[in-house]
């Protein structure tokens, strides 16, 4: 029952989240590419992170939810929340603590998702254009998937140490000033903080963005032919 709980949440957050970042993003790609040009690596970048920055927003309150479900398990029982589902804890969260409350750690959870989509989505680009231009791979299902690997890759290393201080910041029942955090694990941990639990995030995100964009692609490649924009 938990874990159909805590499904619930991490649904509402890639239908706002990953939503908003991905549908800015080709969007912005749309507009800035023209018949003769494509995005320079630079402009990929600018508009991953305006892309990221929107669905950081989008998504805080969806990510504060996921994060307290999955800790509430490890907590005492009299300190655990207890959401029935997320429109429960939204509705509890706006009731109990206030509308602010929903966008707790929204900075540290933006600047993550500017990571992660610039890290993510850019260098996919990128990798994808390269190896076509410099390797005798096609556009196709091997490709994306060399591409996509390697893009998780990035994303998890880049995204590492905004991870930990974002879960650290949303879990948290108190609040503490970002400089005062990093401060006290650093003091704590050393700077091995930053990459604490590198390998189960990569064993998450890695799979992860592989599917999305194998989907994503072939996703795109039947839009193509229904509009008849092969080539």
């Amino acid at each position: 029952m938990r874990n159909v709980i805590q499904l619930s949440a991490s649904l509402l957050r890639q239908a706002t989240y990953s939503t908003t970042r991905f549908g800015v993003y080709e969007e912005l790609k749309e507009v800035f590419t023209t018949a003769t040009t494509s995005p320079s690596f630079p402009t990929l970048i600018a508009m991953a992170s305006t892309s990221g920055c929107l669905g950081g927003i989008a998504g805080n309150p969806a990510d504060i939810l996921n994060v307290r479900m999955q800790n509430d398990a490890s907590l005492p029982a009299a300190d655990r929340r207890n959401y029935r589902n997320a429109i429960d804890g939204l509705f509890r969260m706006v009731r109990e603590e206030g509308f602010a409350s929903l966008f707790r750690g929204v900075w540290p959870n933006s600047t993550r998702a500017v990571l992660m989509t610039a890290s993510q989505l850019a260098s996919y680009d990128i990798f994808k254009k390269e190896l076509i231009q410099r390797s005798s791979m096609e556009d196709n299902l091997y490709t994306h998937f060399t591409a996509s690997f390697m893009a998780g890759f990035v994303a998890t290393t880049v995204c590492s140490p905004v991870d930990v201080v974002k879960t650290r910041v949303m879990s948290a029942k108190t609040s503490e000033g970002m400089v005062s955090l990093l401060t006290r694990i650093t003091q704590n941990e050393g700077f091995g903080w930053m990459f604490r639990g590198w390998v189960p995030s990569f064993i998450r995100l890695g799979p992860h963005t592989i599917a999305t964009f194998m989907f994503l692609e072939q996703h795109k490649n039947i839009y193509r032919k229904l509009k008849g924009l092969e080539g």
